[in-house]
């Protein structure tokens, strides 16, 4: 099977019948498979994972694009996550039997489509691409929604599809082909936000910036602000405040889970939060995960209690869900969080046609 996976994400957390809208155009569509759909009051935002034929993705994802630029005002948006457009990021993966240059192209076919189509400006990042200072999303997010309208004025910032022209509705869309992202929260037993950005920044690959004794950022010969790198690669992490759970929370982004597994920088950040007077309480899946990462993360934790690590794969997975605290605030159900056994419900689903 030909299997892509799309994580769209939608700003709109808080109503539920605009989410459930939105949502029912991805259901709707045939030859793809609804897995997950995370919506966050503070953030105001909604993560949803499906995953399905590339032809069907591709429709899928437009259909939702254009929903969510029906549903969501931009003009009235508010969250503590970044965001700059209704559908913020919709990003391509590759799962099975596709390539990253297949995601690539299906990238460009929904940015056309949502250019053309609906007159909201595309960005197109990471794999995608079409300018190296694109590949980042946080860079494209800089300014957010509210510096939009300037932002597309600069002919640097001209968008890859669409004309450079402000839409106060729905802001633009940013549309890109990654490899498997793992979205996950630590939470920790205080509310005081500045501790977990703390926290964040140590972990992080990008680090903070560099500031002289007088707190002035120290600049290269260039005049590029020099940075001191965080202690791990393939990982991007803020800290902020959850209103919804009443607790700050390390938000973190896992771009290469082998690099820099989620166990080991759960343990870091529980060093950390010690050393700050704070203790991590357990921690969060957004969305899917890898069942390697976890089978990772219980076989660590076994060695840790001096037992050995020939056990069922379930009482690995048990014991990683255990160790990192992943029930702590959401319920973690291993059938519907790890990705290959969602995919197993794809093989019920006969295509409608060969791709």
């Amino acid at each position: 099977m030909k299997i892509v996976e799309c994580v769209p994400n939608f700003s709109e957390g808080r109503n539920l019948e605009k989410i459930k809208l939105i949502v029912n155009e991805i259901e709707s569509t045939p030859n793809v498979k609804l897995l997950d759909v995370a919506p966050g009051e503070s953030a105001n935002r909604t993560v949803v994972t499906f995953i399905g034929y590339p032809e069907a993705v591709k429709e899928a994802a437009f259909k939702s694009i254009r929903k969510a630029g029906e549903v969501v005002d931009m003009r009235k948006h508010k969250g503590i996550h970044m965001r700059i457009g209704a559908t913020d990021v919709c990003p391509f993966v590759p799962i099975a039997g596709v390539s990253m240059s297949d995601c690539i192209q299906m990238a460009h076919d929904v940015g056309k489509r949502v250019a053309f189509e609906l007159g909201i400006p595309v960005y197109l990042y990471e794999e995608a691409c079409q300018t190296p200072d694109r590949k980042n999303l946080a860079e494209i997010r800089k300014g957010e929604y509210e510096g939009l309208e300037e932002k597309l004025k600069d002919p640097h910032w001209a968008p890859d599809y669409g004309q450079p022209v402000f839409n106060p509705k729905s802001g633009v869309v940013i549309i890109g082909a990654r490899d498997f992202l793992i979205a996950y929260n630590i939470n920790l037993d205080t509310s005081e936000r500045n501790i977990a950005h703390e926290i964040a920044i140590n972990l992080r690959e990008a680090g903070q910036v560099k500031r002289n004794r007088e707190g002035k950022i120290v600049r290269d010969q260039n005049g590029k602000s020099i940075r001191i790198p965080g202690k791990f690669k393939g990982v991007k992490a803020v800290g902020w405040y959850v209103e919804d759970y009443g607790v700050a929370q390390i938000s973190i982004n896992f771009t290469n889970y082998k690099v820099s597994p989620p166990h080991i920088v759960f343990e870091e950040a529980v060093k950390t939060a010690a050393a700050l007077g704070v203790r991590v309480t357990g921690s969060e899946l957004v969305g899917l995960i890898p069942k390697e990462a976890m089978l990772m993360a219980g076989r660590y934790y076994i060695r840790k209690q001096g037992k050995s690590i020939r056990v069922p794969e379930s009482k690995l997975i048990k014991v990683a869900s255990l160790s990192m605290g992943l029930n702590d605030i959401t319920p973690f159900h291993t059938r519907k969080k790890i990705i290959e056994y969602r995919m197993k419900e794809m093989k019920k689903i006969e295509p409608a046609s060969r791709e």
